[in-house]
């Protein structure tokens, strides 16, 4: 039971950390938050956007489910390319985005139980490799 807890008090976390995370970026112009500052990824935007991007690929892995994917401005699917692809231009867009798709990992892990943590759980990666090992494993990678 500890174990189910713990990644429900990190959904809800990584959700609240999110938010206040875009409430901070929200301040600084479309310039500002797009400027390479020299991180991984170059900018802030360009930051949040892949943390949003990765977040939904694992999501529907782990439910199956492709709505839970990016969807354009008129619902039709985006296609992934890679990790860096930019899903949206625009940050209020992207911030619409973020609550929906950490509501739905919300709502997943609240579905779990201890079984479903420690079972097998087998994705292709983005190259098409099979990958496989038990669940609490990918959820933890995806939380940090």
């Amino acid at each position: 039971m500890l174990l189910l807890e713990q990644y429900r008090s990190l959904a809800r976390y990584n959700q609240l950390m999110n938010r206040k995370l875009y409430g901070h970026a929200q301040k600084l112009d479309d310039a500002e938050q797009k400027r390479d500052r020299g991180a991984f990824f170059g900018s802030l935007y360009a930051t949040l956007n892949h943390l949003l991007l990765a977040d939904r690929i694992w999501l529907v892995r782990f439910t199956g489910d492709a709505s839970h994917g990016s969807r354009d401005a008129s619902g039709a699917p985006i296609r992934v390319t890679g990790l860096t692809q930019v899903l949206y231009e625009d940050f209020d867009v992207m911030r619409v985005e973020r609550e929906r798709t950490d509501a739905a990992l919300v709502a997943f892990v609240d579905l779990l139980d201890e079984a479903k943590l420690l079972a097998p759980f087998a994705y292709e990666s983005l190259a098409g490799a099979p990958q496989s090992h038990v669940l609490w494993w990918a959820l933890g990678h995806l939380f940090n």
